[in-house]
């Protein structure tokens, strides 16, 4: 794996993880299909895609593919209420507030696990929150509630999801999987909201791409970079990924650029980059 490869790869990955939000946000802020039948399509098309990259990636591998229900239902739910929350709020909020949420989830494993924190991490911890509660604070630049709950729960399921996930030897394989076991969940969901149900072409097209592409394709292109990352590496180069969104939310979207969401979003990146960076090695050999 050259530099070259591995930035070009990583690159695609991260715009292609940013483009999710942009995708659902599109499609739900002018109606274009609803909420429910986003979700379902997203799977589906997610599914196909990564069980088509698995087998052109490994055609010889027939070991296991992995993945479980419990999985599938953390995808499941972080998948729905991704889909609702970007009904109510914009492309920048939607993608800090889950980030958040994902890194939340993770560090308080981690402390849970028993790992301990350094001084230096729990002021990013501390930090972060402090973005947060400057996110989400009452006022008339506040998002939506009820939406911001909903990214915050699609944060917190994806979280797991990934914790789960940890390990697991065809991460490509195991992640289609868990797509198709997510499906049914998906159809269950679409039959409970038909009362709401609307679509058009175009929104379908959103949510395929969103699958698809940003999904299924941006899966197998960082699973790809990852071989030419180290783990602090990679960590860091997530967060750029809410920045990607926010900027794309105002380029493409039109979403105003408000002082709230920068100050939160300098806030909460800054934070998380301080409580997940690790000690140098000679340090920790100490």
């Amino acid at each position: 794996m050259t530099p070259l490869r591995t930035a070009a790869l990583t690159s695609a990955a991260l715009t292609a993880f940013a483009a999710n939000s942009l995708l659902c946000r599109a499609a739900l802020l002018g109606g274009l299909v609803d909420a429910a039948t986003f979700t379902t399509v997203r799977i589906v098309s997610g599914a196909a895609a990564l069980l088509v990259l698995d087998r052109l990636w490994t055609p010889g591998d027939r070991a296991p593919a992995g993945g479980s229900w419990a999985s599938a239902a953390a995808l499941f739910a972080y998948a729905a209420a991704f889909s609702f929350a970007y009904v109510r709020i914009g492309a920048g909020v939607g993608a800090l507030l889950l980030f958040a949420a994902v890194q939340a989830t993770m560090i308080a494993w981690a402390v849970r696990s028993g790992e301990r924190l350094r001084s230096v991490q729990w002021l990013g911890v501390l930090t972060a929150l402090g973005g947060l509660v400057v996110l989400v604070r009452p006022g008339r630049a506040a998002p939506d509630a009820l939406g911001s709950v909903l990214m915050i729960a699609a944060g917190i399921a994806w979280g797991v999801y990934t914790l789960r996930g940890r390990g697991v030897a065809r991460a490509l394989a195991a992640t289609a999987a868990n797509f198709a076991r997510a499906l049914p969940m998906a159809v269950a969901l679409s039959v409970v909201a038909a009362g709401e149900r609307h679509w058009s072409w175009r929104g379908a097209l959103l949510a395929i791409a969103s699958g698809a592409l940003a999904s299924g394709v941006g899966y197998s292109l960082w699973y790809a970079a990852l071989r030419g990352l180290t783990a602090a590496r990679a960590a860091v180069l997530q967060l750029t990924v809410p920045l990607l969104a926010a900027a794309g939310g105002v380029v493409l979207l039109s979403e105003p650029l408000r002082p709230r969401l920068v100050a939160a979003a300098v806030a909460i990146v800054a934070g998380v980059a301080l409580a997940i960076r690790r000690p140098p090695a000679a340090a920790t050999a100490r």
